[in-house]
């Protein structure tokens, strides 16, 4: 009957246990994402706008970059060839079926055919500036944001902390871990939202400014071979 007893008493408390466990695990399966990032109160606000502009930002600067790449390669074989046969408004007409950075570059130093080299030159290289500076529009909004984003959930960190020791002042000597629960939640999931962002702007960034960096190559390498097709003999105007 005692032995009975205790097997019972056991059972009883190895369910008890069972169940304490099982409760926070099922807690734990039904936090979601969206739960857990109100608990880190407002400033992650801030951080899903800044998240928000800087795709918009990054999708907007990717298709630019990929439209602007879209050019026929035997492209600046036709423009030789109508250059050479002094067809050029049939080479300007050309240039403007593409939306391409390099097309308008080329476009611009066959609109001053006639002019001076050093006039051509300069006409061409203010184009390239004004290309390339619309394609870096908004970066330095994904630069900002790539260093600020963790600055904000740093000091979302600070402000939790703040809560939590200022919970436990007013606790006194009823200090429960539930005072502290809430900072500690606000300052680990800012703290984590700030990275998420900050690190997905700062590869955006540099991808962007890669796609950049081999557009303007291929641009200076079409202002050479435009300068060389200028400077031949026998290009009269059709």
């Amino acid at each position: 009957m005692l032995l009975q007893t205790n097997l019972d008493s056991l059972q009883a408390a190895a369910d008890a246990i069972n169940s304490a466990a099982a409760t926070p695990v099922q807690q734990e399966m039904n936090l979601s994402l969206i739960s857990m990032a109100t608990k880190g109160g407002p400033l992650m606000v801030v951080l899903l706008i800044l998240s928000i502009v800087a795709i918009f930002i990054f999708g907007k600067k990717w298709w630019m970059i990929r439209q602007a790449n879209v050019i026929d390669k035997n492209f600046m074989n036709d423009i030789r060839d109508y250059i050479h046969d002094g067809k050029i408004k049939s080479a300007i007409t050309l240039c403007q079926r593409y939306d391409s950075p390099i097309a308008r570059l080329v476009e611009k130093g066959l609109s001053k055919m006639g002019y001076s080299q050093a006039e051509i030159r300069a006409s061409v290289e203010n184009t390239g500036n004004i290309e390339v500076a619309r394609l870096e529009k908004g970066l330095s909004f994904l630069a900002t944001t790539a260093g600020g984003a963790p600055m904000i959930g740093f000091l979302g960190t600070v402000i939790g902390m703040i809560q939590a020791f200022f919970n436990m002042s007013q606790a006194g000597n009823n200090i429960d871990i539930t005072l502290l629960s809430s900072g500690i939640y606000t300052a680990m999931v800012t703290t984590v939202g700030g990275l998420i962002v900050g690190i997905l702007a700062y590869f955006g960034y540099n991808f962007l400014s890669g796609q950049i960096s081999t557009l303007v190559y291929k641009m200076e390498n079409t202002t050479m071979d435009l300068m060389d097709l200028v400077n031949e003999p026998d290009t009269t105007e059709e």
